[in-house]
């Protein structure tokens, strides 16, 4: 299964602090990830997006500045939908790999974006993680942002080869859940993201984690003599 942050917001914002998370399950891969963005103690958006498009079949989450995570996967994107048009094929999750990759490498970590990449092509579902210094891993999850390693205790005592669809979305949303709750940076909502071989589920808010208790009266409206001394 898969999870990961992203987001659209300011350039100073940060999509850091939150959980990201990965898993490969039976025939597919899940991505999840939270919805709070930050900048500095300030939430900057309670509802952002952080799983990125890449093409149909490839998704990417990422950690880090909020501006350089989406610059680098909308520019990946770009380079892969020509990539396609010249060859005429499905694209490769690892092509989308060599990009990022050689992107964060040429600038040595200065472009701050840790990402989570997954997919599924005509070799298979695939979950890589990109470092900011360009560093690779190819694992059957993993997570990243500040509320990591909340999520990470979670799979690590949950996580099963060969998961699936309903108990991949559980323990992803579980996981989110836990960053969330134990992480300052982490918050909002978990939005899930489902990619298959036939078809991608984005499930935008799959789950509202704080939402607002009571209802506003607007205009407020005072008896008259309130404002009387």
């Amino acid at each position: 299964m898969i999870m990961s942050p992203a987001c659209m917001h300011r350039a100073l914002d940060s999509t850091g602090s939150q959980p990201s998370f990965h898993y490969i399950i039976q025939d597919g891969v899940v991505l999840a990830a939270d919805t709070r963005s930050t900048s500095g103690s300030t939430v900057a958006d309670k509802n952002c997006e952080k799983i990125h498009y890449i093409a149909s079949n490839i998704y990417c989450c990422g950690a880090g500045t909020a501006a350089d995570t989406m610059s680098v996967t909308a520019m990946v994107s770009s380079n892969l939908e020509l990539h396609k048009y010249a060859t005429g094929r499905q694209s490769r999750v690892v092509t989308a790999l060599t990009l990022l990759k050689s992107h964060l490498f040429r600038y040595q970590g200065h472009v701050s974006a840790a990402l989570i990449l997954g997919g599924v092509d005509i070799h298979g579902p695939h979950l890589f993680t990109i470092y900011p210094h360009g560093s690779t891993d190819a694992l059957p999850y993993a997570t990243m942002g500040s509320g990591s390693l909340n999520a990470m205790a979670v799979f690590e005592a949950s996580y099963k080869d060969n998961m699936t669809r309903e108990e991949a979305m559980a323990l992803a949303a579980r996981a989110i859940r836990s960053g969330v709750y134990n992480d300052l940076g982490s918050g909002s909502n978990v939005d899930l993201c489902v990619i298959t071989k036939d078809s991608v589920d984005y499930l935008r808010n799959y789950e509202f984690l704080m939402g607002k208790t009571y209802t506003r009266q607007f205009p407020v409206k005072y008896p008259p003599g309130t404002a009387r001394e």
